[in-house]
């Protein structure tokens, strides 16, 4: 909990205006090409959630059967120069990309880029990172984007958010139909060559920059680097029982939140997993 709430206070921080808060962290790794841009996973059942891990709080519990049409999904996450395609071919004004409520907020909060983003002249854009401005990483996946942008961008793209199930069976499965895993990697412990977390970066890194980490399926940095919106609302699962109090996560439960996975480059590795599931209100980005 101590751990999460580090993050805020991280999220905080990136909230100030002018010359503030330069922290002192190593370059990250260079990123890698990957081949495919997509891998189909397989259909079929798969076990959700977990009773075992001891570090699961209650909405992650009970583990439980999904069974799941084949589906596509990227192998990366989305990154500055696609979603930079998208701002400049006119996304933010094209009303047929966004849902009703996504059109509605975008319209009201005036949003015409990512949180951060400043288009300095013609295809140049900076980012505000703690106060201080800098040239937009291209190759590093987006950040500070709501789930309403998420969802125009996916439309734009020919695709889709996907469910937290989805997101789940890719993250934690692998096509060989072994245990369910803890990791994308495996059960083997977080290590800095396979996941960007625990605030030792303060930055995302370039896609492609930790092939020890990736998952069953061929999908990178599932973990780390940046929360991944999907398209699910926050409900509890069948037989959920609170622990150790409802405030929690009961009240929460609706359609009110989307579901977030995969931590980021602020999450304490002890605080995430394949089966953490975070939350929040579709409007937000200044989270990581």
């Amino acid at each position: 909990h101590e751990h999460q709430h580090v993050e805020t206070m991280l999220a905080t921080l990136q909230l100030m205006q002018g010359e503030g808060y330069r922290p002192t962290a190593p370059s990250p790794p260079r990123g890698s090409r990957v081949p495919a841009k997509e891998v189909l996973v397989d259909g079929g059942p798969f076990t959700m959630g977990t009773d075992l891990d001891a570090w699961a709080y209650d909405n992650e519990r009970p583990a439980h059967t999904v069974d799941l049409a084949p589906f596509y999904i990227d192998t990366t996450p989305v990154t500055n120069s696609a979603y930079q395609a998208f701002v400049e071919a006119g996304g933010y004004q094209d009303q047929r990309l966004w849902s009703e409520p996504g059109w509605a907020h975008r319209q009201q909060a005036g949003l015409e880029a990512p949180q951060y983003w400043r288009k300095e002249c013609e295809g140049v854009w900076t980012r505000l990172r703690f106060g201080w401005r800098e040239d937009l990483p291209p190759t590093q996946p987006v950040c500070h984007v709501c789930y309403y942008e998420a969802e125009a961008y996916a439309t734009w793209a020919g695709k889709r958010l996907p469910t937290e199930a989805e997101w789940e069976k890719a993250a934690a499965t692998s096509p060989d139909g072994g245990a369910k895993r803890r990791f994308p990697w495996g059960d083997e412990p977080v290590a800095t060559s396979r996941a960007n977390l625990g605030q030792r970066l303060f930055s995302p890194a370039p896609t492609g920059a930790y092939p020890e980490g990736v998952s069953g399926w061929g999908c990178h940095q599932m973990l780390g680097d940046v929360w991944e919106w999907t398209s699910s609302t926050f409900e509890p699962y069948p037989g959920y029982a609170w622990f150790p109090y409802k405030e929690y996560s009961e009240v929460f439960f609706g359609p009110d939140h989307r579901v977030l996975r995969g931590g980021s480059w602020a999450t304490d590795p002890a605080a995430v997993r394949t089966t953490f599931r975070n939350w929040d209100y579709p409007i937000r980005r200044q989270i990581f």
